[in-house]
């Protein structure tokens, strides 16, 4: 019997862009959501994935493990979906920047959950957001804990899910603490993908950062905490990356205390096989009630955290596209639908995992996404040729798909690219407030908008009014809306050319733009 039918759930049917899932004995027809990524370090050095659908210089097998995941690879973040299961609680760490008790629904960080689910709940949900959700192609348990202080509910709902939606990857995020400990299980388990959080391989930086942990049944503190912590990570990843599974090491950037430093981080996880070094920004809202948050603590700017990405990068793949997901984030990177699929409304929904369907629909997204590459490419061979050393920044209003879709006055986020003769770059986020609210434009959100996007030279949208486009013009950034749901990369290129012409023509003279240092980078966090 399959496990989704000892979960109680029946057949269901697919028809076009809906699915029938049967509800206290009727059936309602559910809309099927459209689908809306990472230079790639080998152990010779960078090689690169980019922003392309392709293989690339990697190895097929890591290629294969990649290409789907939203989190591994920045262009698959644009056409793939994950999700995360609350099954684990407990914690064996303190950090100054966690406060796992505080909740909100708007609110996307690290530790937030709405609701714990059971091994059992957990795998139901998964094939009810699967079937709803077919490009949700991985799995992850991010907390609200620790996945390996939870050891029995974690791996037992990856058991689970195996069962019911063996396509699916599994993915496990780790504090680090108790990972040697499961190494082999997670090896048996075929988990492929590991997140370990990193914040320092010095133990008088740890000491700033952890105020305690847990360790064989004992309470440690100060550098000593420290230095088991950073023993134990290190460890962990050497034997992870042994076995051939990919990590990522996830570090909070936490102005003055270990910023300088994560570049040492940096050199250490990749002398020890990381796949991805994510530098995320300090989340430290005195309402969340962190020690961070209370004591004043500020997270980086925009710019800061951009400075030390660059400086990373070389070695070690460099993720930019992070959203600092709740442990319950269920969607595209970006968005959340997590109220969607609460316990009450999955225990109504009657679905069956259909594989099939699945896989017609993501080779649908695969077709998408080679198009877009090469229109990309098409676009780029105009530019190639072009000999100028300018490089500037633009940002995009986007909904996902790869495309320009989204209003500007409806823009969550801004993705940000750095243009140059070599192509497009991405190279981060910019979290914003949303300036139309109920048909009117609000002056003060615009103003933080058009903070957070001042360095760019020119912002790519679907739409937008008259007063944010005269506004936009007055700062000297162009507003560009004549590539409305086009491929971001081939309209952003074809642009490039038109200015590299008009600068050489002497129309226009190019200015670099003034930093964003007043944005906050935590403010770029989403969903």
């Amino acid at each position: 019997m399959l496990l989704a039918e000892r979960m109680g759930m029946s057949a269901v049917v697919g028809r076009g862009n809906y699915i029938k899932a049967v509800v206290n004995g009727g059936s309602i027809m559910q809309p099927i959501t459209e689908h809306k990524g990472c230079r790639a370090s080998t152990n010779t050095g960078p090689a690169s994935c980019g922003s392309q659908a392709s293989q690339g210089n990697l190895p097929i097998g890591i290629w294969e493990k990649v290409k789907n995941h939203p989190c591994y690879s920045e262009d698959a973040h644009h056409h793939y979906a994950r999700m995360h299961v609350a099954v684990a609680p407990a914690c064996n760490i303190q950090c100054n920047y966690c406060n796992r008790k505080y909740d909100c629904a708007n609110e996307s960080r690290p530790g937030v959950v709405s609701e714990k689910l059971t091994p059992e709940q957990a795998a139901r949900k998964v094939i009810a957001v699967a079937t709803t959700i077919p490009q949700m192609t991985v799995l992850g348990i991010a907390g609200p804990g620790d996945a390996l202080a939870n050891p029995a509910k974690t791996f037992k709902t990856f058991e689970l899910v195996s069962q019911a939606a063996p396509d699916i990857k599994l993915c496990l995020s780790t504090n680090g603490l108790a990972l040697p400990d499961y190494v082999d299980t997670i090896k048996r388990a075929k988990i492929d993908h590991v997140t370990i959080t990193i914040n320092m391989v010095d133990p008088e930086i740890g000491a700033k950062i952890y105020p305690w942990i847990f360790f064989n049944h004992k309470r440690y503190t100060g550098i000593e905490a420290a230095r088991i912590l950073t023993d134990r990570q290190l460890q962990g990843l050497e034997m992870l990356s042994e076995r051939g599974i990919l990590c990522k090491i996830n570090s909070v950037m936490i102005p003055n205390i270990n910023d300088d430093h994560l570049v040492e981080v940096s050199k250490a996880v990749t002398s020890r096989g990381a796949f991805l070094h994510n530098i995320m920004p300090l989340i430290s809202a005195p309402e969340h009630g962190t020690a961070f948050g209370l004591n004043g603590q500020r997270g980086p700017t925009a710019q800061e955290l951009k400075v030390l990405q660059d400086a990373c990068e070389g070695q070690i793949n460099i993720m930019r596209h992070c959203r600092q997901c709740r442990a319950d984030a269920v969607g595209l990177l970006g968005e959340d639908r997590s109220a969607e699929f609460t316990s009450d409304q999955v225990m109504k929904m009657d679905v069956q995992y259909d594989l099939a369907m699945r896989k017609a629909y993501q080779e649908k997204v695969e077709n998408e996404r080679v198009s877009k590459v090469a229109a990309g490419q098409k676009e780029l061979a105009g530019v190639s040729g072009e000999m100028s050393a300018i490089t500037l920044l633009v940002a995009v209003a986007t909904k996902g798909s790869g495309l320009i879709n989204e209003h500007f006055g409806h823009a969550r986020e801004f993705q940000v690219y750095e243009l140059s003769t070599s192509g497009a770059k991405f190279v981060g986020l910019r979290r914003v407030e949303v300036y139309c609210q109920g048909g009117y434009g609000e002056e003060d959100r615009l103003s933080a908008v058009m903070r957070g996007i001042c360095d760019c030279h020119a912002v790519f949208v679907a739409k937008i009014g008259g007063c944010p486009k005269s506004n936009l013009i007055k700062a000297g950034i162009d507003p560009v809306d004549q590539f409305a749901h086009e491929f971001i990369e081939k309209s952003m290129i074809a642009w490039f050319r038109c200015y590299l012409d008009k600068v050489s023509r002497g129309e226009i003279q190019h200015v670099q733009r003034r930093d964003a240092t007043s944005w906050p980078a935590a403010s770029m966090s989403a969903v």
